[in-house]
């Protein structure tokens, strides 16, 4: 089964909009990666300052792959002028899949 990573950003309220705007401008950055399966950038609706990035990968290797290539470029690996992080702490959580479900057709 698939491997999920979500970076959990502390993001001050004052950086929001620049956190997703930033986010809005990598738009097909990982999509076309070998083994990503889904994206989804997650703002805190109350009581918090944490934003969750949540990938979906075929593998581990598959991860580490884009983050040793293009995932590197995209987390200011690149060479040049690098903007102020809008998050202030970032953790990356690691999990395996081993139960999903889907809405039922029919």
């Amino acid at each position: 089964m698939s491997i999920v990573k979500i970076n959990v950003l502390t993001v001050p309220d004052e950086q929001r909009e620049t956190l997703e705007r930033r986010f809005a401008a990598r738009a097909g950055a990982v999509e076309s990666s070998d083994g990503f399966e889904w994206f989804e950038l997650l703002r805190p609706v109350e009581g918090t300052d944490t934003y969750l990035v949540y990938t979906r990968w075929r593998s581990e290797e598959d991860f580490q792959r884009w983050m040793e290539g293009r995932g590197q470029a995209a987390h200011g690996g690149a060479q040049g002028e690098k903007p102020r992080p809008a998050a202030t702490d970032a953790t990356l959580w690691s999990f395996e899949v081993v139960q999903q479900a889907a809405p039922r057709q029919g």
